[in-house]
């Protein structure tokens, strides 16, 4: 196989919040001649910074990040759109000569990406409004037993109190008359083809709350609560859809004097908590992964990562930074 021939590469770089993604992401940027293509299903709104913890422009060192504040707040956003447009990203930067990192946890993306998802009928504000009103009579659990009767499959991926993504499913079906495990099987991937060198890191356990914990109190100590007044003061509604991330629902809670501080701090901290040992879950299905099991900020985790890199790459010329030829990654 010639030059010419070889596949287009990208590296996903993955793993739960506060694992020290973003660092190990600008690192191997530096290394290998990258861009960025956040994978985050919050940090494509616009204004939504903090809570996200998106690199700020003066320490991103002059690295290109795409994916993010593309979107304005209030409008609808789904793994499609995201796979759509993450894809285009990728394409453009592979096009330039450069090498696209995605770097992100946020499961459902990576997939949509990797595996391909299903975009679906349009939203059916009839139907949905139907099996929302039900949800909230009876239930989620109501609305994932039926699921269960017409797509067993769907309903084992999706969690009984899931309501948004039970709806979906649902809403699908009825305007399709088709379930979503069966649009899924006639999906394409929008990697296919692709080689995806998918690197995950997982610091200790400990670790991880710890950080989880500095990070909170960070966010806090940076102004999040300001920045939401500042949302809600340029229009954004309460209801939008980044208001229900794990940070910002409780710090809006606090902005409305429903919740004090310390509980919501609390609160961020503990779902969080909770939001990583699900993203762990997810990730480990994911195939071919290569796990770090350090933070991305260390050494020794750029250093294998790098290995793990120029194993997949080489010869291929982007497993070289700006046309140099390096023989070990050391050269970070």
């Amino acid at each position: 196989m010639t030059a010419g021939d070889r596949a287009p590469a990208m590296v996903a770089v993955l793993g739960p919040t506060a694992s020290g993604k973003s660092a190990l992401g600008l690192a191997l940027a530096r290394r290998f001649d990258g861009e960025i293509v956040a994978c985050d299903s919050t940090a494509v709104y616009r204004g939504f910074d903090i809570g996200t913890d998106k690199v700020p422009a003066d320490e991103q060192g002059g690295i290109p990040h795409h994916c993010v504040d593309i979107v304005d707040p209030a409008a609808e956003y789904t793994a499609a759109d995201y796979a759509r447009d993450a894809m285009a990203a990728i394409a453009a930067i592979h096009a330039r000569g450069r090498l696209p990192i995605l770097v992100g946890g946020t499961g459902l993306y990576f997939r949509a990406l990797a595996r391909g998802i299903f975009p679906g009928p349009g939203r059916d504000d009839r139907v949905r409004g139907r099996l929302d009103a039900m949800a909230a009579r009876r239930g989620p659990e109501r609305l994932h037993r039926l699921l269960g009767r017409i797509d067993p499959a769907s309903a084992g991926r999706i969690q009984p109190r899931d309501r948004m993504r039970i709806v979906r499913a649902l809403e699908v079906y009825f305007q399709s008359g088709r379930t979503l495990t069966a649009h899924f099987a006639d999906t394409r991937a929008p990697l296919a083809g692709w080689t995806v060198v998918g690197i995950a890191v997982r610091p200790p356990w400990e670790a991880i709350v710890s950080r989880i914990s500095r990070r909170v109190d960070a966010q806090f100590a940076r102004g999040i609560e300001d920045e939401v007044r500042a949302l809600l003061a340029r229009g954004v509604p309460p209801g939008a859809r980044p208001f229900t991330g794990y940070v910002y629902r409780r710090v809006l809670e606090v902005v409305r004097g429903e919740r004090d501080r310390a509980s919501a701090r609390d609160l961020i901290v503990t779902e969080n908590r909770h939001y990583a040992r699900r993203q762990l879950i997810w990730f480990r299905k994911e195939p071919n992964l290569v796990w770090i099991q350090r933070a991305g900020e260390e050494d020794e985790t750029r250093l294998e990562a790098g290995r793990v890199i120029d194993a997949r790459l080489a010869p291929a010329s982007h497993a070289h930074p700006r046309g140099e030829h390096p023989t070990h990654a050391t050269d970070f």
